[in-house]
């Protein structure tokens, strides 16, 4: 693609049920002081479902499916700015490989104590990725998403707060961003830190206050609790089904993911987040044999210690779907997810990761 498309509008398709939380300018309920939960839908990585992941045009359609905050996860370039991608790496989600200007960047590096070889944002400046364009990061599962390949630049933390910022306007109502930081303890270790540009990009963007429409979270603990002397919003400690926090780990700290969701380690991590972002597995067990099991007590443990519950991911394939809601076809044709989100809603969550936002908030409306 020769030209990045700047201008590009996501317009949702045409069957999609646009079914939208209340108007009204005000954002969701957001933190522990809240009286009342109310269920938000969260797009992960945007609307990923239906665009490559981390691009503008992902982001603008969550919105205008109706999710109420949307997710970009936060890296930064070698020149200190914060961009949107899953992972530094971005041999999978870019067409990097196909810049022979770029050949002698290819690195391997051990991030978080697993070893990765590709191309890294740390390596590249930001006037050099915006060279790049982005594409499908899972395209055996979303092959319909690969038409889009080549068409969308990699965006800035700035630029997505800017579209917040107009789509909340445009809409009607307050669209929330909910970034995460990637790696914050690798990034800081080679110079480049993330929470310095996290924190001041909200200052100047004016959502570094009490009731901004924001959420920010970490895999890690020691930025959270760093973030939660500079940050006035909620923080969300994320969760895993297995190992530890990276930087729990890199010190030699004992306590794993799974000592985080004891009733004490919930009530520690209380103690400087809001919430926490578990696998949706530990909400709702697995069975051995894949299928749906039962609620755990994770979210009434949560609730215990006023910790906000936003389980991730949820997703329309078969693919990703408990065994007993697959539909009879390919693993990338959709299942019964609107069961599943009704197994989770009774479990009492406050809000959920959704690749598909659009299903999302017409399972909500059937609350």
């Amino acid at each position: 693609m020769a030209s990045p498309i700047r201008g590009i509008t996501a317009v949702a398709p045409l069957n999609v049920v646009s079914a939208t939380p209340p108007a009204g300018g005000t954002a969701p309920t957001l933190g522990r002081e809240s009286s009342t939960r109310t269920v938000v839908v969260i797009g992960h990585r945007g609307a990923s479902g239906y665009r490559p992941e981390h691009t503008l045009a992902s982001y603008e359609l969550a919105a205008r499916m109706g999710a109420d905050f949307i997710e970009p996860d936060l890296v930064s370039t070698s020149d200190g700015v914060l961009v949107a991608r899953h992972e530094s790496q971005i041999s999978r989600t870019t067409d990097v490989a196909d810049h022979p200007e770029f050949a002698d960047r290819r690195a391997t590096k051990t991030i978080d104590g697993v070893e990765h070889t590709g191309w890294f944002t740390e390596d590249f400046t930001l006037a050099e990725l915006k060279t790049l364009r982005a594409k499908e990061r899972i395209p055996g599962v979303r092959q319909e998403n690969t038409i889009y390949d080549g068409w969308f630049e990699i965006p800035t933390f700035d630029e997505i707060l800017a579209l917040r910022e107009r789509l909340s306007a445009e809409l009607g109502r307050v669209i929330g961003i909910y970034p995460e930081t990637k790696h914050p303890s690798y990034f800081a270790s080679i110079g480049c830190p993330l929470e310095q540009p996290l924190v001041a990009a909200l200052d100047r963007a004016g959502l570094n206050r009490r009731g901004a429409p924001v959420f920010v979270q970490s895999f890690e603990t020691t930025n959270l609790r760093q973030l939660s002397g500079e940050l006035n919003v909620p923080l969300v400690q994320l969760l895993d089904t297995e190992g530890a926090p990276a930087d729990l780990a890199a010190v030699g700290d004992p306590r794993t993911y799974a000592d985080l969701v004891t009733p004490a380690g919930l009530e520690h991590i209380a103690s400087y987040a809001d919430g926490i972002g578990p696998d949706k597995d530990m909400v709702v067990a697995r069975n051995a044999d894949g299928t749906l099991g039962d609620p755990t007590p994770l979210v009434a443990t949560a609730h215990a210690v006023d910790l906000l519950v936003h389980p991730y991911t949820f997703r329309n394939e078969n693919e990703f779907l408990p065994a007993n809601l697959r539909s009879a076809g390919f693993p990338a044709d959709y299942g019964n997810v609107f069961a599943e989100y009704a197994v989770f809603f009774a479990a009492g969550i406050d809000g959920l990761f959704a690749d598909n936002p659009d299903t999302a908030v017409t399972a909500r409306a059937a609350l």
